[in-house]
């Protein structure tokens, strides 16, 4: 009988793993489903490019039956709403799915209520982090464009993602250059950094130099140690610097676990995330992996105000490849091999792009981290984003990989 191996979510982490570990062993020797809320897969580091306007939805997105199909994937279309360990079970809205191994891949959920008045919900403050939002921040876009006025953009406390907002920063200065607005919008950018480029991997090489300089050039002023405590129709309040006006505010959330990932008893900490060993394990519970932005991870330091370690979709695929083959290994009685995590990822300018890249994400690093800025970095990030959609339609892993 073929080993049943769980994966809850259709992402870079579920759809890595799913394809990695067929690569390792056949459907003779491993079932595989994916259970996944939603049936398209998005390409995460493009929403910002949704958000001012330059994608769509549908050209950066995909449904997962074809890559799954080509893994010899069943993919169930479900919700999660439970998982049960002892019995080796995960409960959905529809059915209950046994599995010898599980992968939780579940992603986030973005903790909005942190920041009152971000919304969707309860406030006119925005967030990318997902699609609905990330369109719904077009809109406001537009609307700005229609009527200027003053913006800020950053991070709440606690936050872990902060790159979009960096990009966001640019992306709405170089927008409005082009159209003969820039003039007429201040632009205010507020993270819980102890200085820009921080990024909850403590800096990296002279990326801090080339983005103060940059804000400084574009005449983008920064607040940072700081703590944005409340959003309004006109103002972004701050702790420490006071009220910013602001008639578009985007902020990134801190983030949490998932509902049923909080509520499994001995499976997560107590803001939901996962706690794992080099390979992706459970310690405590026998058969259950967690990779990407689901697990656990300590920041690298204290700061005066809270910023979380950053977890990429780069640094996703690599869990899911180290998971995926320490299941199949344990599977043939060997034990598989674990990895540090690298980063590498190109960071939108508007005009330009800066591409970074640290081995390990976390300090102390054997290599000098690599900084580089130039327009050709931009087209490097375009041309990336094709070539991954195009390899992840058809189950492939690029080749090689840039990063974002």
């Amino acid at each position: 009988m073929a080993v049943r191996v769980v994966i809850i979510g259709g992402s870079f982490g579920g759809l890595t793993a799913a394809c990695e570990l067929r690569r390792q062993m056949g459907p003779d020797r491993v079932a595989i489903t994916v259970i996944a809320k939603e049936r398209r897969f998005t390409f995460v580091p493009s929403l910002t490019w949704v958000a001012t306007g330059t994608r769509s939805v549908e050209q950066i997105s995909f449904d997962l039956a074809r890559p799954l199909a080509a893994a010899q994937a069943a993919l169930v279309q479900q919700t999660v709403v439970g998982i049960d360990p002892e019995r080796k079970v995960v409960d959905t809205d529809q059915a209950e799915h046994p599995y010898d191994f599980l992968v939780v891949a579940t992603g986030h959920r973005s903790a909005n209520e942190a920041v009152p008045g971000l919304g969707p919900v309860d406030g006119p403050g925005h967030s990318p982090m997902s699609v609905p939002e990330a369109v719904e921040l077009a809109s406001a876009v537009g609307a700005l464009v229609r009527a200027p006025g003053p913006v800020v953009v950053g991070a709440a406390p606690g936050a872990s993602c902060i790159g979009p907002a960096y990009e966001l920063a640019f992306e709405l200065d170089h927008l409005l250059r082009r159209r003969g607005l820039r003039h007429r919008v201040p632009i205010s950018f507020v993270t819980p950094e102890p200085f820009l480029g921080h990024m909850g991997m403590g800096g990296a090489g002279k990326i801090r130099q080339l983005l103060e300089g940059a804000f400084e050039e574009r005449d983008i002023s920064y607040h940072t140690s700081a703590a944005v405590t409340k959003i309004t129709e006109g103002v972004v309040e701050v702790g420490g610097s006071g009220p910013i006006p602001s008639i578009l505010s985007i902020v990134i959330p801190p983030l949490a676990g998932v509902a049923a990932v909080a509520a499994t008893p001995g499976l997560a900490n107590l803001k939901g995330f996962i706690p794992v060993d080099d390979h992706y394990r459970q310690p405590s519970l026998d058969g259950v992996y967690a990779v990407g932005v689901a697990i656990a991870l300590p920041p690298v330091e204290e700061t005066a105000v809270p910023v979380n370690f950053p977890k990429t979709g780069h640094m996703t695929e690599q869990m899911a490849v180290i998971a995926a083959r320490d299941i199949a290994a344990r599977i043939e009685g060997r034990e598989g091999s674990t990895a540090e995590l690298s980063a590498r990822c190109v960071l939108d300018m508007g005009d330009r792009g800066v591409y970074l890249a640290v081995d390990p994400v976390r300090p102390p690093r054997n290599r000098i981290p690599t900084v580089s800025e130039g327009r050709r970095w931009l087209l490097a990030k375009r041309v990336f984003e094709r070539t991954y959609l195009w390899h992840a339609r058809r189950g492939r892993r690029m080749p090689t990989s840039l990063g974002w």
